[in-house]
């Protein structure tokens, strides 16, 4: 080597970097690829399918790549350092290896591996045409640093045959579907619903018992027919005197074979005759859960009981599907608007009736939902009695004032979110603006 022109040996040694900057940012590249979008481009791209085939294997995709740019950094050495001595003398060996360090840092490792960091796949996809015949070539000696490096990895205890679990947990999904917000900005909110079935009960979106409209067959078939006129739903449950004492649900397209002739074949009997046997739900059945029980049993709607078997409520599909979508109905969201006024951004007028859940999505709050599902049933929780008279009090950093009292409820409420939480010490004193 001591004849070889200078030249030669400068084109060699730049050879050699090129290529070990080759695979510096093949390396980079195979592993920053996206393993989910890699398996949707494998179905209409090769250069897809062969990277996905030799990331199957990473233990010799690494292999193959590490042996060759160790050897061609080692040529390198060794060129540079002939190099050196040729020009300096026995003081061109530090020179050298100040210099090669520098420039193989620039333009064999951070410059092509912040290249393929930031194009993954087109760099990933280019290669794998050159590393898949490489692995070929070199297999045996690749299969001999794996079976030793393998055989290390188990003296330390560690699996190396231990598959890679690439399944996603639903908050990391939550956190993919953020992520992508802008290439799906029509669906995110509804995937995001989805992941959410599983944290909501039946009781959360339920109608209340005491909202629920049905037929009570101890009225006269006059008030029955009002009812079935001026109700507006498709669906109707059938009683006796209570909800617990439910005969069936009747459907208003059978209530048309009951109206013929001016309604004179309406009949309570007939009314019974025609109601299909209810559906009942446990009232802590996850939504995910109930939604795929209304769809094996062709069912759209169902009475919520508790543990005792007392009715609490009513859910339907829709009620299920409006979480998911948000309100097929006007008038639903006109009256969820109605239930909570806003006076100001921290101060709202809110129904008894309204749901914490609503609220917090209304107000973007943070009223505790694992307890009551009303803003009346947390009023009273909190209070511990029905009051005689309005009260301030507070919970968390919210202060709320009874505005009115009915039936032995709250029926309204002003809520105020405080600017700074307030302890339960403070409940009687008024906060200062």
């Amino acid at each position: 080597m001591d004849d070889t022109p200078l030249w030669q040996l400068f084109s060699i040694l730049g050879g050699l970097l090129l290529i070990s900057a080759f695979f510096s940012g093949s390396e980079t590249a195979m592993m920053s690829l996206n393993r989910y979008r890699l398996k949707h481009l494998r179905k209409r791209h090769t250069g897809a399918r062969r990277a996905y085939k030799l990331l199957k294997r990473p233990d010799r995709l690494i292999g193959i790549i590490l042996i060759g740019n160790n050897l061609v950094n080692i040529m390198a050495s060794a060129i540079a350092t002939v190099i050196a001595l040729r020009l300096y003398g026995d003081a061109g060996i530090f020179i050298a290896t100040l210099l090669l360090t520098l420039v193989v840092l620039i333009f064999a490792e951070v410059t092509p591996k912040t290249l393929a960091a930031l194009h993954p796949e087109g760099i990933a996809f280019t290669v794998s045409h050159i590393l898949r015949p490489l692995l070929i070539l070199f297999y045996p000696l690749v299969w001999l640093v794996n079976h030793l490096s393998n055989g290390l990895l188990r003296i330390l205890g560690v699996n190396p045959n231990k598959g890679i679990d690439d399944s996603l947990s639903k908050e990391e999904i939550r956190t993919v579907v953020d992520v992508s917000s802008k290439k799906i900005p029509d669906h995110q909110g509804m995937l995001i619903n989805i992941l959410d079935l599983e944290t909501v009960t039946v009781n959360d979106i339920m109608v209340p018992r005491n909202e629920i409209v049905g037929l009570d067959l101890e009225d006269d078939i006059e008030t029955l027919l009002d009812t079935i006129i001026n109700c507006g739903y498709t669906r109707l449950p059938i009683y006796s005197g209570n909800i617990n004492n439910v005969h069936g649900l009747l459907h208003m397209k059978s209530v048309t074979r009951l109206l013929r002739s001016g309604g004179e074949n309406l009949s309570k009997e007939a009314i019974k005759r025609f109601a299909r046997e209810p559906s009942f739900v446990l009232e802590n059945t996850p939504l995910n859960k109930q939604l795929l029980n209304f769809q094996k049993g062709r069912r759209r709607m169902g009475l919520v009981v508790d543990e005792y078997g007392e009715v609490e409520g009513l859910v339907t599909m829709e009620d299920i599907l409006e979480e998911i979508v948000g309100d097929f109905t006007t008038n639903r969201a006109e009256d969820e608007q109605a239930d909570i006024v806003a006076l100001d951004k921290s101060m709202f007028d809110i129904d008894g009736s309204a749901t914490i859940r609503d609220i917090n999505k209304a107000n973007n709050w943070d009223l505790p939902t694992d307890g009551p599902k009303t803003i009346n049933g947390l009023a009273l929780e909190h209070l511990e009695n029905i009051p005689d008279g309005h009260v301030t009090f507070t919970i968390g950093r919210y202060r709320f004032e009874t505005l009115a009292l009915k039936n032995k409820m709250v029926a309204k409420l002003r809520v105020r979110r405080l600017l700074i939480k307030t302890s339960d010490e403070d409940t009687d004193e008024e906060d200062e603006d």
